[in-house]
């Protein structure tokens, strides 16, 4: 990852994130199944693992998994999230230098990563590690910002409080950069549906696991919560609000 703290910017917002960042629709793997014939018999590098999401749904899937990731509570949570996988395994490391062996993995999964990434360092990488007939996948999870007054009002109040919320949502990669970065060697794409449901402490969880919500202590933290407590009253039906979102799937091999 190529800005100098990019690797710490969750290190306090790790409960958090374990507790309320939405997962991936298990339909991602059977796509990949009917899609390009991957069975859990492909051994698995979750590259920007974090704490582990993404590496527990190739772990249900019945894959062995190898998560790499340099952030070190992040890490830690993984392992203790996960550690009763006994497929499951993780290591330091970072997309340009994930320390693993040559022809190591059948399958690189990046889930809501991709953009801290040197997009172009990490090409050579991941050819070094990749089995000559393995595929990456790039997918994350794309929240909806119309649809609903609270999708609406939430986006309005990352506008209004986040830090730096502006310059990261402009680093995700649209369909576009995508389909640029595998070249020919894009296999296929797709879309999903997936949501997530909150009470107001669940809303609040989600809000801090961001990185660019205030903290607790910085400037804008308390008037932060107070507008979020008011938009949740405003536009909760029946104690929830909904983030709707479009997981958005990227299959290829890298060359």
């Amino acid at each position: 990852m190529h800005e100098p703290d990019v690797t710490q910017r969750f290190s306090n917002r790790v409960d958090d994130y374990v507790r309320y960042r939405p997962d991936y629709p298990a339909e991602i793997i059977a796509w990949l199944r009917d899609t390009a014939g991957v069975t859990s018999a492909w051994q698995v590098a979750d590259i920007g693992a974090g704490t582990g999401i993404s590496s527990k749904l190739f772990l249900d899937a019945g894959h062995s998994v190898t998560a790499v990731e340099p952030n070190a509570p992040m890490q830690a949570a993984a392992r203790h999230w996960l550690g009763g996988y006994k497929r499951f395994h993780a290591i330091d490391g970072r997309a340009e230098a994930t320390n693993l062996a040559d022809t190591s993995v059948k399958l690189i999964s990046v889930a809501q990563a991709f953009h801290w990434f040197d997009a172009a360092a990490v090409r050579s990488e991941w050819k070094r590690i990749l089995h000559p007939d393995g595929l990456a996948i790039i997918y994350w999870n794309s929240r909806r910002l119309t649809g609903s007054r609270f999708l609406e009002s939430y986006e309005q109040l990352l506008r209004q409080f986040g830090t730096d919320y502006a310059s990261v949502a402009e680093r995700y990669p649209d369909a576009d950069a995508m389909k640029h970065w595998f070249g020919t060697g894009l296999v296929a794409t797709h879309r999903l549906d997936h949501r997530q449901s909150f009470d107001f402490e669940g809303l609040r969880g989600r809000l801090l696991s961001s990185s660019y919500a205030p903290a607790a202590g910085q400037q804008n933290h308390e008037p932060m919560l107070a507008a979020l407590r008011k938009l949740f009253d405003a536009t909760a039906e029946n104690g929830l609000v909904h983030f709707e979102y479009d997981t958005r799937v990227y299959l290829g091999r890298v060359i």
